[in-house]
């Protein structure tokens, strides 16, 4: 077994008075997706944003390829290969597709200094990308902008990609499109991280899986042991994935 791409170690998060993180221990392997799940408010959306440097652990250590990357400020994660989406999405609602997506290609100052193979592969996952090109992103449907949102992030070749509920208000047709493209992704060895509510999404895409409660995580495994195991889906999350089919 390689050692985890990802691995936090006891990371403790505060937020101004708020401990939000209580020693979180997570390990994300190289070359799959790991699902992050957990009831409402149990601190998900935080481990990716400590992660990603937008927050700050205030004990722990958080290690990325083997290298300690706790405190790093979150330009230098990106450049490492670190790419985050957040559940906001982040896209540029007064920039165009296009204008959105050469910001995301570092290397590239206008649309045709885009890696041209990768942008037509990107076509492929998400046609909407290259059928509103020209368009503002903030005229998008919300489908559209978590279709831009996961383009931005993986324009680039990226060691490790963050994403915070892709398929949150999607409508299911959207949501199936959005598994198609991840199930391809995941084909390309990248390793994802990822946080989602909707349960059967996370049975059909997830390698492994961890589930937070109050902070922590209180379970981790594969993910097809947890999908099979309909008592212990409710005891950790409060209802099974087979009512989410």
């Amino acid at each position: 077994m390689s050692p985890p791409l990802l691995k936090l170690e006891g990371v403790h998060t505060h937020i101004g008075a708020y401990h939000i993180l209580h020693g979180v221990d997570l390990e994300v392997p190289r070359g799959q997706l790991t699902m992050l799940l957990g009831r409402n408010g149990a601190g998900k959306s935080t481990t990716l944003r400590t992660i990603m440097g937008l927050w700050h652990a205030s004990r722990g250590r958080i290690l990325f390829d083997g290298n300690d990357v706790t405190g790093k400020a979150t330009a230098d994660l990106a450049r490492s290969g670190i790419a985050y989406v957040p559940e906001n999405m982040g896209i540029f609602a007064d920039l165009t597709v296009c204008e959105n997506m050469v910001l995301a290609a570092r290397a590239a100052h206008k649309a045709e200094e885009i890696d041209a193979q990768r942008l037509e592969w990107i076509f492929s996952l998400f046609p909407a990308i290259k059928k509103f090109w020209h368009h503002s992103a903030g005229k998008l449907s919300g489908g559209q902008k978590q279709m831009l949102a996961v383009s931005r992030a993986i324009i680039e070749p990226r060691q490790l990609i963050l994403i915070d509920e892709p398929s949150k208000g999607l409508a299911p047709a959207i949501i199936a499109n959005m598994i198609a493209a991840f199930r391809e992704l995941k084909q390309t060895d990248t390793t994802i991280l990822l946080v989602e509510q909707n349960f059967n999404f996370a049975k059909q895409l997830g390698d492994t899986v961890a589930v937070m409660d109050d902070g922590k995580i209180v379970h981790s495994g594969l993910m097809a042991d947890l999908a099979g195991d309909e008592a212990l889906q409710t005891h950790l999350l409060g209802l099974s994935l087979a009512a989410h089919q």
